[in-house]
């Protein structure tokens, strides 16, 4: 070899040596700021879970004691069945890979609202997404790594599909397989799923479809908090409650998401003037705005829907989505805070009942004094022991 060629010999080595950089599978970075969410034309890959952008991560979404923090847009699998492009993240653990690779787990997040602008890797520092940072990080600090999807059309094209179980499940599995592809030491055979709120419903739907859906992936687990249920028997209650409420904003966010699944619905046709009137924020505004007074918090659930239509088929939508239809194979641990006033403790505990009639195996958790939002931090201690038990 001459001289001259010996230093770029020298550099090529260098570069496929230094960490990540000769696993990463080369994809475009994409645009930076929104535009980097918008629809790759054509879209790009072949499979569900294929990585179509991936770039570095900053500010308040970029977790905490990651080594680095990545955005990416996968290839997922839309609600109609049709190929979408959603987004989501990799934190990557500090220290040298295990062998076989840094375990995964896929964290679904809790309800943020249905714009675009809601998504947790456009807006990390709400405190509807960062309350979790602490649990998520102390993960990293495992040797862990860990990765979160937006969800269809949360960030990206289309409206989001809130509590449609299929596109959720979907998408917290496929964000996995993208991030592997991102970074080939993660492992594919030690996966854990988790989830709080709309998450938790996501991630017990994923652990659901996980043995169809992704063969590749082999599920150890699943950690479900405070999960979203019965909201088909929720729908068929509201008119008894008379006081305005911030649970209106989450009942019009329900109906909105459901009808993406079911257009024919027609739910703008059955609410009243003064919802109808407001339904258009669900999809311009995140959840802390629609449960103001000057949104749906100041509407008492009961004054949502007209007095004359016809529920039956919302309801029974809502009930096919219900995470207590579920056979799930793999271990569970749910946790539910007693004091909880967004997911009833009644609910998850007849969750629990139906799923274990189902041969579920599940340790199930409550815990006094705790309210929804907290439930994460109280859990985290003794569910992050579990799930070091499930890895081994």
């Amino acid at each position: 070899m001459s001289h001259r060629l010996l230093p770029a010999a020298l550099a090529a080595i260098a570069l496929l040596l230094a960490p990540g950089a000769a696993t990463a599978k080369r994809v475009p970075s994409g645009p930076a700021g929104a535009a980097f969410y918008t629809t790759p034309k054509p879209l790009g890959g072949k499979r569900h879970g294929d990585l179509l952008r991936a770039r570095r991560l900053t500010g308040a979404a970029a977790l905490p004691g990651a080594r680095r923090t990545d955005l990416l847009l996968y290839r997922g699998t839309g609600v109609d069945g049709k190929p979408v492009a959603i987004s989501g993240a990799l934190s990557i653990p500090k220290g040298k890979a295990p062998r076989g690779g840094w375990p995964v787990i896929s964290y679904a997040h809790g309800t943020t609202g249905l714009a675009d602008q809601c998504a947790p890797t456009r807006d990390g520092s709400s405190p509807l997404t960062a309350y979790v940072y602490p649990t998520l990080t102390s993960w990293l600090k495992r040797g862990w790594a860990v990765v979160r999807t937006d969800y269809e059309g949360l960030g990206t094209a289309g409206v989001h599909p809130y509590l449609v179980g299929t596109s959720e499940g979907r998408a917290v599995l496929d964000v996995v397989r993208a991030a592997r592809q991102r970074d080939r030491r993660l492992s594919t055979r030690r996966v854990i799923l988790a989830g709080h709120s709309q998450g938790g419903h996501a991630a017990l739907w994923a652990a659901a479809l996980a043995p169809s859906y992704t063969r590749d992936l082999r599920v150890k687990g699943t950690v479900a908090f405070a999960p979203a249920s019965h909201t088909g028997k929720q729908g068929a209650l509201i008119s008894a409650l008379k006081d305005p409420s911030g649970l209106t904003g989450l009942a019009a966010s329900i109906l909105a998401g459901v009808e993406v699944q079911r257009p024919a619905l027609d739910v703008a046709g059955k609410l009243t003037d003064r919802a109808r009137a407001l339904y258009p924020q669900v999809a311009t505004r995140c959840l802390p705005d629609l449960l103001g007074t000057s949104s749906f918090g100041g509407l008492a659930p009961a004054d949502l829907l007209r007095p004359d239509a016809d529920l039956a088929p919302v309801l029974k939508a809502l009930n096919e989505n219900d995470p207590e239809t579920l056979k799930i194979k793999t271990p569970l641990r749910v946790e539910q805070g007693l004091m909880d006033t967004t997911v009833f403790p009644s609910f998850t505990k007849d969750l629990v009942t139906a799923l274990r009639g189902r041969k579920a195996t599940i340790d199930f958790v409550e815990r006094d004094g705790v309210d929804h939002g907290a439930i994460v931090i109280d859990g985290a201690k003794a569910s992050t022991s579990w799930i070091a038990k499930r890895l081994r």
